[in-house]
């Protein structure tokens, strides 16, 4: 089997990699700009996955690796929630175990709803969305399976469950900003066109002192060898041309993104160096073949950010 893969594509322009304008007002209408002109959906990724929908909640099937990465970003989330919430107020009661109880949280590119439905059991209020309309009736049709996770149900530890066909741009066109506690997007942006009015629009979402939770691969050789050449072309694990190298994001453009983001005057990310614990991070999530499993990385472990990783940064408060 030859695979043909050019090396000059491991040294492509960094998708994120168009300068941003600093100052407040410019910045934001340049973003607007960028939305308006062309939607973040890419037709021929929604029909890839459209393809694949009724395979979602097989857990030894095409989506095997995601469903044993589930945990390790939710324990993320969760983590990560109740560090800030005690930051804030360090006589605060909460864990992770309930830190989500109650909030009202958004995953942007739900899919099958996998993280949708480990985000309801631990009490949030979730809204999934998907560009897709399959993957959002496999995701209804699945959390249906359980009364606990509908939307109706009251007075229950478990969070309401609701999925809806549409696209970021268009929830919050529809909803306005500053909607949700915390959005979460994950293994989507490396298969977004226009990635920049996509962050834009997820941010945006976000209410002042709320959260975005990322996941996405890193652009390396690395990341090419172990997603496209190894899982694509030889084991076979994911469908051929479910990633594309020049479309993988840096853990430092985000960074870079969310330090030049400022639509309220001030920056996500104001620390001229490493960001702040309290503004941002990023943790590799390494996958142990021996064991079948994903494991949460370390903090300040830049040698596990080289493929898979998790991203998350706060909007300030107002």
């Amino acid at each position: 089997m030859a695979l043909r893969a050019p090396l000059r594509c491991l040294r492509h322009t960094p998708y994120l990699a168009r300068p941003l304008s600093t100052a407040g007002t410019s910045h934001t209408a340049d973003l607007h700009a960028q939305a308006q002109a062309r939607s973040t959906i890419n037709d021929s990724e929604i029909a890839h996955f459209s393809r694949l929908s009724a395979l979602w909640w097989d857990e030894q099937g095409e989506f095997q690796m995601l469903h044993r990465m589930n945990p390790v970003r939710m324990r993320f989330v969760r983590e990560k929630l109740a560090e800030m919430a005690l930051e804030d107020d360090g006589d605060a009661d909460v864990t992770p175990a309930d830190v989500l109880r109650g909030k009202d949280v958004l995953d942007v590119g739900c899919g099958g709803g996998l993280l949708s439905e480990s985000l309801a059991r631990m009490g949030a209020n979730t809204l999934g969305i998907d560009a897709s309309p399959s993957n959002v009736s496999i995701a209804s049709l699945h959390a249906s399976a359980d009364p606990a996770l509908a939307a109706s149900t009251q007075g229950r530890r478990r969070g309401a469950l609701a999925y809806q066909h549409t696209s970021v741009e268009d929830l919050l066109a529809a909803r306005g900003p500053a909607s949700f506690d915390a959005v979460c997007s994950m293994e989507v942006l490396e298969h977004v066109d226009n990635p920049r009015a996509f962050l834009d629009s997820c941010a945006q979402l976000v209410k002042p002192g709320g959260h975005l939770f990322l996941s996405t691969i890193a652009r390396t050789p690395l990341a090419y060898l172990v997603t496209i050449a190894a899982a694509e072309h030889v084991l076979r694990r994911v469908s051929r041309g479910t990633h594309t190298y020049a479309k993988f994001v840096d853990p430092a453009e985000l960074v870079d993104f969310f330090r030049a983001y400022r639509p309220h005057g001030r920056p996500w990310i104001a620390s001229a160096g490493a960001p702040a614990r309290t503004e941002a991070e990023t943790r590799g999530m390494v996958y142990v073949p021996w064991d079948g499993e994903w494991v949460l990385a370390p903090r300040g472990a830049a040698w596990a950010e080289g493929c898979n990783y998790l991203f998350w940064v706060r909007r300030p408060r107002e």
